[in-house]
């Protein structure tokens, strides 16, 4: 990964200069990276990853003002593509061939061909990786924070692997749940859970009666457990009972840490599922 993005930094120099990323999962990695020294800007408010939407004019300026501008890409952040897409001083990571990536899934489950997640960062690997892509980032932009930025990494590192050894139990097994909105795939492998089935294929929309009746007519468990990115209408809990609910927002901007986000998401989930 460090190799390939520091092939990407051909076109550009590499000299001292601000860091901005995109949204709030982006600036937790790049804040355990920088710890110690001067933080990257972070351009998207908290709650907001770039799905819908448009950025302001200061938000324009920042870009233009960085040196390297870091998002995910068009795939995630939608409303930074027409600013971002073209922008010879920004890196999106998702044009690097590295990281776990997983299609989309339908409400059922089933994946969705010739598709991408991209909610890459909740895969423990893959939040580890970014921080090592980071570090080649701000070491491009302030060489003399190198060494520490690397210990960072590296602190890090351990940090995730540990939160993730805390989480799992050997005896466990995938347990199911339900989402609103599928947006937990890349957790699932490190929380020892599996997707059953989601309300809709998108948190802004509600569930149709047919997808409702589908969930209660194939649920896997007599208990379920909703995941959901907002507190979930009673109406709509009634129609899927006996459910639990657990609210898990997609871009950690509840956190401030990003290992202690990440933990406390699936510590919770599990929790839900367990009828915690």
């Amino acid at each position: 990964m460090t190799a390939v993005v520091a092939f990407g930094f051909s076109a550009l120099t590499a000299q001292a200069a601000t860091v901005s990323v995109s949204n709030h999962p982006m600036s937790l990695l790049s804040q355990a990276v920088t710890e110690g020294t001067p933080a990257a800007k972070q351009i998207l408010q908290a709650g907001d990853v770039g799905h819908h939407g448009s950025i302001s004019p200061s938000d324009k300026k920042t870009i233009q003002d960085s040196k390297y501008v870091v998002w995910f890409g068009n795939a995630l952040e939608n409303s930074l593509t027409g600013s971002l897409k073209t922008a010879p001083n920004a890196i999106a990571l998702f044009d690097f061939d590295a990281f776990n990536r997983y299609p989309l899934r339908d409400i059922a489950g089933a994946p969705i061909k010739d598709s991408l997640d991209p909610h890459i960062w909740l895969d423990p690997e893959n939040a580890k990786a970014i921080t090592r892509a980071l570090a080649v980032i701000h070491s491009h932009a302030n060489p003399e924070y190198q060494d520490i930025y690397q210990a960072n990494t590296e602190k890090f590192a351990q940090r995730m692997d540990a939160a993730v050894a805390q989480i799992q139990q050997s005896e466990r097994k995938e347990r199911p749940y339900w989402a609103y909105h599928d947006a937990y795939q890349y957790i699932e492998k490190a929380a020892q859970i599996k997707l059953a089935g989601s309300l809709s294929p998108d948190h802004h929309l509600s569930p149709k009666a047919s997808q409702l009746r589908w969930l209660n007519e194939n649920r896997p468990a007599k208990q379920m457990c909703l995941v959901n990115q907002s507190t979930a209408a009673k109406g709509l809990l009634a129609k899927l009972q006996p459910v639990s609910t657990t609210v898990q927002i997609e871009d950690m901007s509840d956190s401030q840490d990003f290992v202690e986000g990440w933990t406390r998401m699936a510590q919770q989930i599990n929790d839900c599922i367990d009828g915690k």
